[in-house]
This record gives structure tokens, C-alpha cells and sequence, in this order.
């Protein structure tokens, strides 16, 4: 699953297209330990809350995204499910 710019999707999302739906904890730890450059800060849990222990970092990389965050939450992005 790529994500573009700009766009937001969920944990649940991703484990969905990888075939494991029910796994969104599985696709965070994934995400939280692996060795690979990727855009980790594009995917949150299905409330749109943020990667806790990374907001400040997590809101900055979104913001350059154009991506809308308020009280620790995605509230609009340009593509994906919180689209605007």
C-alpha cells in the first residue's frame, strides 16, 4: 500500500489491504520497529489520534503535508480517509 502526500489512512486500513484485517495493533508494532524508511507518520488509529510519544514530530510532518491536526488528532487531509 503506497501513501502519497498528503494522505492519511488508519492501522485497520493497512492491515486490511495487506489481507489481515482485525491486525490494526500488528500493522502499529510493524511501524514502531522496522528498519525501513517509511512514512509512518501517514497512518493513525481510526479516531485520526496521532502516534503517542511522537505528536510534536508527527504533527510537523503532516503539517508539511497539508494535513489539518487539532488536540492530537487528523482532522482533514488532502487524500485518504480523512480527506477534506
Amino acid at each position: 500500500m503506497a501513501l502519497q502526500e498528503g494522505e492519511v489512512t488508519t492501522y485497520g486500513d493497512v492491515a486490511a489491504v495487506a489481507g489481515y484485517p482485525r491486525q490494526a495493533r500488528l500493522v502499529g508494532r510493524i511501524l514502531q520497529t522496522t528498519e525501513h524508511d517509511v512514512p509512518w507518520w501517514r497512518v493513525v488509529n481510526a479516531a485520526g489520534r496521532l502516534v503517542p510519544g511522537h505528536e510534536a514530530e508527527q504533527v510537523e510532518l503532516l503539517r508539511e503535508e497539508d494535513v489539518i491536526t487539532r488536540n492530537g488528532r487528523v482532522v482533514s487531509a488532502p487524500h485518504g480517509r480523512f480527506g477534506a
